[in-house]
């Protein structure tokens, strides 16, 4: 949510800032309703002092014993004109946050122009692409010839885009975020939280997913929401709340499932795991002071790196164009991995964690915020969240760098201890 004082102060800039994200200019809109809303507040107000005068002065001719009949009609017209006001203020507010709730957040200044992922900025590129004797295979394949990942009995329960991992895959997916874990808190200093899977339409509202991304969620009949990504519960931990400087920053990790409906990507990636509606992830969420978060967004990603580093996964670091960056986030770092599988052998990369500083966007629509008691000044936080990684992708990656000619699977050093100390997945 943005300040509506800085559009009424600023319309032509907050124009151009949207227009970066490929917006036509809105501030017009914007300023036309809010003026409707200050100016019936007004006339509240007005209406409000004449009606406290004209009650004093009933009471006066009443102790005089006079007759007030005409000044207690004039008072009781000018509660209704109040009750028409008011409704018409709510009225109206309930237009203007509608309005500037689909409004995305501001990118910072250094975000490259651009329309969609083509566009993106190359920032870094890490680790040895393997260079195989063989035609390496995907993650579908090899999971099948491993007789453990089970599409058809994904199907067969819930439909298209699940799947059903059995034994050592099993195994290798609670290993992988048991590491995940265990790295952020240990070495990082994240706290573990166990998030509910469950949220009400406002912790959505927060984080900037409704309203207008409702066609990619799942909503229950009891009108809760299926996370999408445990951004949305870690972040809400500090909705409408007011922190204390000193206890900044609070850094939150946690392990969920996320739930996606994939409109938005209909027809897209439809073979494997690589886009399903149900898949796991380890999530960090960041909530500092502003003067932090930049700093902060780096971190986060170092976090992310570090474990594609330890599974020796190579990588690249993208920075977003503007095109491409989020709806809440002003900046975005995508990490993708190498999957050697991809493009019948040839290869690719693929996003594998996605690490986003949403500075006061989401702060300011849940009414989150800091206190600092030197200056004596309330201000908003910045959040920010990050994926550390994305669980599913994970054990794609290892699948697909790790596999051997025999259809065999090596497990990377620093899962062994993970995987009861097995170095192989065989073929069952």
């Amino acid at each position: 949510m943005h300040n509506i004082k800085f559009i009424r102060e600023n319309p032509q800039e907050f124009d151009q800032l949207m227009f970066r994200r490929g917006l036509k200019s809105i501030s017009s809109k914007i300023i036309s309703i809010d003026t409707l809303i200050r100016n019936d507040q007004t006339l509240i107000q007005n209406i409000q002092e004449k009606r406290n005068i004209d009650s004093k002065n009933i009471g006066m001719m009443i102790s005089q014993g006079k007759n007030a009949s005409e000044l207690q009609k004039n008072v009781s017209s000018l509660k209704i004109q109040l009750t028409t006001l008011d409704e018409k203020i709510k009225s109206n507010l309930e237009k203007l946050n509608l309005v500037m709730s689909e409004l995305p957040n501001f990118l910072d200044e250094d975000v490259p122009d651009g329309n969609n992922e083509n566009d993106n900025l190359l920032i870094k590129e890490w680790g040895k692409i393997p260079d195989f004797l063989f035609l390496p295979l995907d993650h579908v394949s090899i999971g099948e010839n491993l007789g453990q990942m089970d599409f058809k009995t994904g199907v067969k329960i819930s439909g298209s885009r699940f799947v059903l991992l059995r034994g050592t895959l099993a195994l290798l997916e609670r290993a992988l975020s048991s590491y995940m874990i265990d790295t952020h808190v240990n070495n990082y200093n994240f706290e573990e939280i166990s998030p509910p899977l469950l949220v009400r339409k406002e912790a959505l509202l927060g984080t900037g997913q409704l309203p207008k991304f409702s066609e990619d969620l799942f909503c229950t009949t009891d009108n809760r929401w299926l996370i999408p990504t445990a951004e949305v519960p870690l972040t809400n931990i500090v909705s409408n709340v007011i922190l204390e400087k000193k206890e900044l920053p609070l850094r939150f990790v946690a392990n969920t499932p996320c739930f996606r409906s994939e409109a938005g990507a209909a027809g897209k990636d439809t073979r494997g795991m690589i886009r399903q509606h149900q898949f796991s992830k380890v999530e960090m969420v960041s909530i500092t002071k502003p003067e932090n978060s930049a700093d902060e967004l780096n971190r986060l990603v170092s976090c992310a790196e570090s474990i594609l580093q330890n599974l020796k996964l190579p990588y690249r670091i993208m920075k977003l164009c503007s095109g491409d960056v989020g709806f809440s986030s002003r900046k975005t770092f995508d990490l993708e991995v190498w999957l050697p599988g991809e493009n019948n052998g040839k290869g690719a990369y693929r996003e594998i964690s996605s690490c986003s500083n949403c500075g006061d966007f989401q702060a300011r629509r849940m009414n989150a915020k800091f206190k600092d008691k030197e200056t004596n000044k309330i201000n908003f936080l910045h959040t920010l969240n990050g994926s550390g990684l994305a669980i599913g992708r994970t054990m794609i990656a290892v699948l697909e760098n790790y596999q051997l000619e025999d259809g065999s699977v090596l497990i990377p050093d620093v899962l062994i201890p993970y995987m009861k100390g097995l170095k192989k997945i065989e073929i069952l």
